[in-house]
């Protein structure tokens, strides 16, 4: 059974920096892009950073980028979102996504994931 379990989030000031990690198990891991989006209370699920397989190919959403880093460990099975200047617009549920791929090329489409991790919160207080 392929799991996937985020840990960290939580809440913290504007301005601030929260990092979310998330474990991949019953899959390997190297096999798989891996991905972070968020749901913010009355608003669609959005891709905010992705990772290739291998290489360390990354996109961001415009509304991320030069805050957020994406990066993934493969001998750990995991995946870090670490977030920096953050902004109460960035409260939201995070998700880390795994998607199995045959290339390295990042994926920014949720239907092109097919593991979703339980979500994290993170709360920005203004």
């Amino acid at each position: 059974q392929v799991q996937l379990v985020e840990s960290g989030g939580g809440l913290v000031q504007a301005g601030g920096s929260l990092s979310v990690s998330c474990i991949l198990s019953g899959r390997t891991f190297s096999t798989c892009a891996m991905g972070w989006f968020r749901q913010a209370p009355g608003k669609e699920r959005e891709f905010i950073a992705g990772i290739s397989r291998n290489f360390g190919n990354t996109v961001y959403a415009d509304s991320v980028k030069g805050r957020f880093t994406i990066s993934r460990d493969n001998a750990k099975n995991t995946v870090h979102l670490q977030m920096n200047s953050l902004r109460p617009e960035d409260t939201a549920v995070y998700f880390c996504a795994a998607g199995a791929t045959s290339n390295f090329k990042v994926l920014t489409e949720d239907s092109a994931y097919n593991y979703w991790g339980q979500g994290t919160q993170v709360t920005v207080s203004s």
